[in-house]
């Protein structure tokens, strides 16, 4: 049974040849170019401290060269600034959302091309994280950045959903308020916690929550196949158009089937998420007060 599902989603996909290739040499390219910038960045690193080392080497013996050498350790009055705006992860998550851009335009008549475009941007959020601690490049602009785009791709996929399953308005609408009230609360408590990232998750906080963001497998195992069930929901609104499109029925309905019971434990995760940035908060507040009284 499984071989006849597979044999069916490679015929399916064998039939949109040219998107794939398009798609396959899109990620090709970037990552080709991630691959130039990470080499050159490593070696321009490789020079820096190769240079340092030089320069502790060639210590001057007599007292001009020493009065020299201290004002050469003088601290500089300019110093380079970094733009953040420019470091590679920052400009990967630029590219994540035009692509999304790009697949809301197509969402309404070109499935294909939508979800295509919708799927590479969810794929560079595997690499954009792994890019910027490898180039040393982590900020919290980047990580705010990718937390916004996941969540406004996944908003506007939903209230896509919303307007043709309007029988089930409502549920699409609380997916979309927990799914933004809890990663906003969760992003906000631990930047306010002093924590450099959403996914520092502390021993005392709950420990699925912490299983969920400390294992990477997990972590994209769940985030995966819950887009993987709001995108089979969007195929399945053009089922009458089907046999024009060449999508497979059977295929789609067994991939919403599947992915559902993640999807449902996804939600369950984001209350709890949105449970414990709120008890967070509570008691980062109860502490504020009680300094607030030792110092009146």
């Amino acid at each position: 049974m499984l071989r006849n599902w597979y044999c069916e989603i490679a015929l399916m996909f064998s039939n949109q040849k040219k998107a794939i290739q398009v798609l396959v040499e899109f990620i090709c390219g970037v990552s080709d170019a991630i691959g130039r910038v990470a080499v050159i960045a490593q070696y321009v690193r490789s020079k820096k401290m190769v240079g340092k080392v030089k320069k502790k080497q060639n210590i001057p013996s007599n007292a001009s060269n020493g009065q020299n050498l201290q004002k050469e350790q003088q601290p500089r009055k300019t110093t380079q600034r970094e733009n953040v705006f420019l470091f590679i992860p920052n400009l990967i998550g630029y590219v994540r959302v035009l692509l999304a851009i790009a697949s809301l335009y197509y969402m309404p008549f070109a499935p294909w091309t939508c979800m295509g475009l919708y799927i590479v941007s969810c794929l560079l959020d595997a690499v954009d994280g792994n890019v910027a601690r490898y180039l040393n490049q982590c900020s919290k602009f980047g990580a705010v950045l990718d937390m916004v785009t996941d969540r406004s791709t996944t908003s506007c996929l939903l209230c896509y959903l919303a307007a043709h399953y309007y029988n089930w308005v409502i549920i699409f609408q609380l997916l979309i308020a927990l799914d933004l009230s809890s990663h906003y609360m969760h992003m906000y408590s631990s930047l306010t916690a002093g924590a450099s990232s959403h996914k520092q998750i502390s021993k005392k906080s709950n420990p699925w929550l912490r299983l969920y963001y400390s294992n990477n497998l997990v972590l994209f195992t769940f985030c995966a196949l819950n887009e993987l069930h709001f995108v089979a929901l969007y195929f399945l609104t053009f089922e009458p158009q089907f046999d024009e499109l060449e999508i497979n029925r059977t295929v789609v309905r067994w991939v919403a089937y599947l992915s559902f019971p993640v999807c449902a434990l996804k939600q369950i995760i984001n209350f709890i998420q949105l449970a414990n940035a709120s008890q967070s908060l509570a008691l980062l507040d109860i502490e504020e007060r009680k300094k607030a009284r030792k110092n009146a």
